[in-house]
């Protein structure tokens, strides 16, 4: 048993701790008897599935980690610089007891960082400051003004009026706690989320992270090259076909991604000119529509639906689903590292921690507003409209060869989507709101796909340490995206497009738990985030939160699902859901632990020998950790371990 600072150091330093100290020192121990360290270094890739390793901090962020922070020993003592598949080992010795790197070993993808100026005569609140610190919450914004969100904003407005405002203020105000986590992630380790995932989760949860992340990305570069192609064809008359404005996306993608190289205040300001640009069109629709203001309020601050039926339920659950977007947690974690902090002073720390939560209210308070304008113009002029109704109205514009095709001639309710959106208000509003309406839905796609390409940048080089080319990356998104939805522009018609956005709304609403949870787990845990990390109002508050986005979410899977009405559908989503569910269980253990639920550790209640992955024998001894063990590990863990093997053979 190791029985002061350097040789618990060496211990460490000679393999991955486990959750428990016992366990820890008798693996240790077993481990120097029988294995040599050429041996144990052959075995350090495969880690075990109730192991976290410890984040490494870069030299500017040196936090000193106290030694009655945690009780397991391996979080007392920081192990590897890296994940244990890549990267040196952290300086160890007697003289230098928290665990540093020779520099940071990932850089903010932007090649510039703003200083902060000082500000003495006003200690307690600075303009300047907040000045310096505003811009990565306006880019993380963006996100809550994507096509995507758009569209569910008119059609909260057609299916329940003003009914739903209330959720659209609660999604918001749960997003802005939310990405207050991440943020201050960011700001408290140097070092962005998809970074901390890598050096916290063994390889193959790390892999499945990255690849579940990838598709929520991919999910909503899709949803943003629908909208930015219809607003296309829109502005254009109809002139430019929809796969013609799927295939522009791509180059103006490549010219407006490399404006950063004209200095990052002045990107941020692009992105502030097309939040303004969308705020500024919006409003012009709020305004020629001019809602009823009563109803409005009462629509927001009281919470109640009257009448409402299923239709309305489901539209509730999408747009917490369209708000709460997964890779927006990565995307905001390494904004904030565009701002100097010297992370070694607990102050400025606080400080920026204050100054970016005021700046992420602002932006989240905008882009709330402009949600509104939406939700409020088609709450007005739109709400229970039949399509007769609609198509006689049409029938007396320049817009009735279209609105032919859009509206049969029936009675049912009014369905709208961002195209007939636009159609709709050119033929009641005349054609200038048409007009006006597809630049909105312009901006909001184009700022988006930006964003989106910067959210893919920071994953892949936080979970595999890839540092690709700008070039490069967009090049894979781009295709990724572009390939299946030009397709559907090609053969199908403007409401197949649109109607994607339903399976992508779902497709996203699957990755937030592999968001929501891992940022959860470690802003909670002391190794980690020191004296920032969160106190128990924070941590029973995250929880119930998370729980209830994920329930809602996973209510609105199932609709989707059930909706399908094919049986071979069924049993596909019943096979994906067992693997799906066992890996949200092995992320939602580690988070409980994290939380400081000690008797889901290794070791606790009810002994039960179990064989880790690296054939040592190990106690785990906790009934629901038994559990999770069989579901997570032999379902999951080892036939992906043998496939990846046999990939890398």
């Amino acid at each position: 048993m190791p029985t002061n600072d350097a040789q618990i150091k060496q211990h460490l330093s000679s393999g991955r701790g486990r959750f428990n100290s016992d366990i820890v020192a008798q693996y240790q121990s077993q481990y120097l008897e029988s294995l040599s360290e050429q041996k144990m270094k052959t075995k350090k890739s495969g880690s075990a599935p109730c192991e976290l390793v410890n984040v490494a901090y870069p030299k500017e962020s040196k936090l000193t980690v106290k030694s009655d922070t945690m009780s397991d020993q391996n979080y007392q003592q920081l192990d590897e610089s890296g994940s244990g598949d890549h990267g040196s080992k952290s300086d160890l010795s007697d003289n230098t007891p928290e665990a540093e790197v020779e520099g940071e070993p990932f850089t903010s993808y932007f090649d510039e960082k703003i200083p902060i100026p000082e500000d003495e005569k006003n200690s307690l609140f600075s303009f300047r400051k907040l000045w310096a610190f505003t811009g990565p919450g306006f880019l993380m914004s963006i996100a809550y003004l994507d096509p995507g969100n758009i569209e569910s904003d008119l059609q909260s407005g057609s299916v329940a009026g003003f009914k739903l405002l209330w959720v659209l203020l609660a999604a918001t105000i749960i997003g802005l706690l939310l990405q207050r986590l991440a943020a201050r992630l960011g700001v408290v380790t140097g070092l962005h989320l998809a970074e901390v995932c890598n050096r916290q989760y063994p390889k193959v949860p790390r892999i499945l992270l990255w690849i579940m992340v990838e598709l929520a990305i991919i999910g909503s570069d899709m949803q943003e090259v629908i909208g930015s192609a219809i607003a296309i064809n829109l502005l254009s008359v109809g002139i430019i076909p929809l796969w013609g404005g799927v295939l522009i996306t791509i180059v103006d993608t490549f010219f407006f991604l490399f404006l950063d190289k004209y200095g990052l205040r002045k990107l941020e300001a692009f992105f502030g000119f097309l939040i303004t640009i969308m705020a500024v069109t919006f409003g012009y629709e709020y305004v020629r529509v001019r809602p009823d203001q009563g109803q409005l309020l009462k629509g927001m601050f009281f919470p109640y639906c009257a009448g409402c039926g299923n239709a309305q339920v489901v539209q509730a659950v999408g747009i917490v689903g369209a708000v709460i977007m997964p890779h927006n947690m990565y995307l905001h974690s390494a904004l904030v590292k565009s701002r100097e902090v010297n992370r070694a002073n607990k102050k400025d720390v606080r400080e920026a921690n204050k100054y970016f939560f005021i700046e992420s209210s602002l932006a989240l308070f905008v882009s709330f507003i402009i949600n509104v304008f939406v939700v409020a113009v088609f709450a007005e002029a739109f709400y229970e409209k039949t399509n007769n109704e609609v198509l006689n109205e049409c029938m007396n514009t320049s817009f009735s060869g279209q609105s032919r095709s859009l509206f049969p001639n029936n009675n049912d309710t009014l369905n709208v989507d961002i195209y007939k959106g636009g159609v709709i208000l050119g033929c009641f509003f005349g054609a200038p709101a048409l007009y006006i309406w597809a630049v909105g839905i312009l901006a909001a796609g184009q700022s988006s796909t930006m964003t989106g390409t910067y959210s893919g940048q920071f994953v892949m080089e936080g979970f595999l340490n890839l540092k690709w080319s700008r070039f490069a990356r967009v090049v894979l998104t781009r295709s990724i995206a572009i390939t299946p939805t030009l397709l559907v522009a090609i053969f199908q018609d403007v409401q197949h497009l649109t109607g994607m956005n339903d399976f992508l709304n779902v497709l996203q609403s699957l990755q937030l738990p592999f968001a929501l949870i891992p940022v959860l787990t470690f802003t909670s845990m002391k190794s980690v985030m020191n004296d920032f990390a969160n106190g128990l109002g924070w941590k029973i508050a995250g929880g119930i939160l998370i729980l209830i986005i994920c329930c809602i979410n996973i209510y609105f899977v199932i609709i989707y699902v059930s909706a399908l009405g094919n049986i071979g559908l069924y049993i596909g989503a019943a096979i994906l859901s067992v693997a799906y569910l066992c890996f949200v269980a092995y992320l939602t253990w580690q988070c409980l632990v994290a939380l400081g639920l000690k008797f889901l550790e290794c070791g606790q209640t009810l002994p039960v020998p179990l064989v880790d992955i690296n054939g040592v024998s190990t106690a785990i001894e906790s009934p629901l950790l038994v559990l999770l063990h069989v579901m997570c590990v032999h379902v999951l863990y080892h036939p992906l371990s043998f496939m990846l093997k046999r990939k890398i053979k």
